[in-house]
């Protein structure tokens, strides 16, 4: 199972980490059911490591993943972006289907992980 940042993600979260008042801080990243395309992306800081997340060190940052939703997102490159719409953390997930305009919310492909019915 893998999950990447790009430099500029990894970055901005050590930024982020830096403006907290705890050490023991890491990025959480999830999948929920909700969106306009079925399942949405959501960011978290969470200071817990659960027994059954997986831990990705990508670029000296880790990532705090549970097992659903890293069946969803395995292989996605997570980026930072800046436009004229503003600035927010962007998945690259070779398991979506399709995503919707925003690009926060997806639809796992027909041939992904099978967890299209799971009922997040």
């Amino acid at each position: 199972m893998s999950l990447t940042l790009t430099d500029t993600a990894a970055d901005k979260i050590r930024g982020l980490l830096e403006n907290e008042d705890n050490s023991a801080l890491n990025l959480r990243i999830f999948v929920s059911g909700g969106g306009c395309s079925g399942f949405q992306y959501g960011f978290t800081f969470d200071d817990e490591i659960k027994d059954n997340d997986e831990v990705v060190d990508s670029h000296g940052v880790k990532l705090l993943v549970d097992p659903m939703s890293l069946e969803l997102i395995d292989g996605a490159e997570v980026d930072y972006q800046s436009s004229v719409n503003g600035e927010s953390f962007v998945i690259r997930n070779p398991n979506a289907g399709s995503s919707c305009g925003c690009g926060k919310s997806f639809t796992p492909a027909e041939t992904g992980s099978g967890c299209a019915n799971a009922g997040y």
